[in-house]
């Protein structure tokens, strides 16, 4: 069984993939069609040179969550929540200062030059609750009528930009994510797996890097495989400027080891260690992240992979090619992204034509991501690490937040094949596309 860090270097055949890309332009450009999409729907608006465009904050939300403004226009935001807000643009010193419910306020975005750019509400804890957006700023200067779909790019401009986007992928960033951890098995058998809880640098995509919290300076942390019946030790090393704990989602484990503060441990605190034992039981696919300041902190990255096992394979599936998480993310820091990554820094999965490939999708996320592969269908055989009674074939697959579904896929049409969250904010702009978006590459 390979795992997933030895099939996504095989993406360094670059000739065999490249020989595909233009499948996959011409897949992404029909199958994620968002280029329409107006400022009613509340996923984007836009506005051209000198124009504003509004948007509105509420608890916990900056609608829409994709803004477009060509450079020198401004932001007309109001507050319809009950509590104060603002929008602030992260970085660049920008913000409305507070607006109280009820109320409105402008903020000017003339200074920025063309680009993305993060806007949040920056009241503590409003951001990691998901008051986050995208804002765009483009350098074409055409007006938008308000009779058509707003888009502050010419036709031309949006092909170009879309092009190089695609162009970009598989893009190389600093940092991989979910590398499968050797523990040390200590004199009885014991397997032990050390984790550092730390505030790193993460290259989220080209030029993008964020300030992660993650463990072992990677996003997701290492994917953790143990057996049923081994004795598990995980020693939990607090780097951080805060307390922590880990909780191990959908395991069954002692309760002083479920990894709730004050109320099955004391927190652990900045500078000191606290160590995790149990034996394993399952199968399970499970889950580990904070259960501290969890908003921030699981949103940030401290969250991982574990397997207790295996889920048992359908009867006419031999073996699998490929076996891996893919870890779905949507807020704080790390933002829209698999596996720590957003596109075109996201890494393909490839698979020889005929093979069988396993995904665990694990949504760390504060929201639903209904799962698409372009091609061919998914066969989910669980869900939550539980195997289901009858397998069932889907087109999209959805994944509500903490939740775990495991699908096969028989790759046995050749070519790149998009893959993607079907929400469409969630993977396109109209400068390409972004965020939870890779493929599938059938050679």
């Amino acid at each position: 069984m390979a795992g997933s860090s030895e099939r996504q270097d095989g993406l360094a055949i670059v000739g065999v993939f490249l020989g595909v890309l233009a499948v996959l332009g011409t897949l992404f450009g029909v199958g994620l069609g968002l280029r329409a999409v107006d400022k009613a729907d509340g996923v984007r608006a836009s506005a051209g040179t000198g124009s504003s465009v509004s948007v509105t904050l509420s608890e916990f939300k900056i609608a829409p969550s994709m803004v477009t403004v060509a450079v020198g226009g401004s932001l007309d935001v109001t507050n319809k929540g009950t509590v104060v807000h603002n929008l602030t643009v992260k970085g660049k010193g920008l913000t409305t200062g507070d607006i109280k419910a009820g109320s409105s306020a402008s903020l000017d975005v003339s200074s920025l030059a063309a680009g993305d750019y993060t806007i949040i509400c920056s009241v503590p804890g409003h951001d990691a609750a998901g008051m986050t957006a995208m804002l765009m700023v483009t350098g074409n200067g055409a007006a938008v009528s308000s009779s058509t779909p707003t888009t502050a790019m010419s036709a031309d401009a949006m092909d170009a930009a879309m092009t190089a986007r695609t162009k970009e992928f598989p893009a190389k960033t600093a940092g991989l994510g979910a590398q499968e951890m050797a523990p040390k098995v200590l004199a009885d058998g014991t397997k032990e797996f050390d984790l550092t809880a730390s505030v790193f640098s993460w290259e989220v995509s080209p030029g993008k890097t964020v300030e992660a919290w993650g463990y072992n300076n990677q996003v997701p942390g290492p994917t953790i495989r143990v057996n049923v019946g081994d004795k598990i030790k995980i020693v939990l090393k607090n780097e951080l400027p805060e307390s922590t704990v880990i909780h191990f989602h959908g395991l069954t484990v002692p309760n002083a080891m479920d990894g709730v503060p004050d109320i099955t441990q004391p927190s652990v605190k900045p500078g000191s260690s606290f160590t995790y034992e149990f034996t394993a039981s399952g199968p399970m696919v499970g889950m580990y992240h904070s259960h501290y300041d969890a908003q921030k902190q699981v949103a940030n990255g401290l969250l991982g992979a574990i397997y207790v096992g295996d889920v048992a394979l359908p009867a006419g599936v031999p073996s699998l090619a490929v076996n891996m998480p893919m870890v779905l993310n949507d807020n704080g820091t790390i933002g829209f992204s698999l596996n720590g990554k957003s596109f075109p820094a996201t890494a393909p999965i490839v698979a020889q034509q005929g093979e069988w490939i396993k995904v665990d999708y694990l949504n760390e996320g504060s929201q639903i991501h209904p799962m698409h592969l372009h091609g061919m269908p998914q066969l989910v055989i669980a869900q939550d690490g539980y195997p289901l009674a009858a397998p069932q074939l889907e087109d999209t697959v959805t994944v509500a937040p903490g939740q775990r579904v495991s699908v096969l896929v028989h790759a046995t049409e050749k070519g790149a094949w998009a893959w993607h969250c079907h929400i469409l904010a969630h993977a396109e702009t109209e400068q390409g596309m972004y965020g939870m978006v890779t493929a599938l590459v059938v050679q």
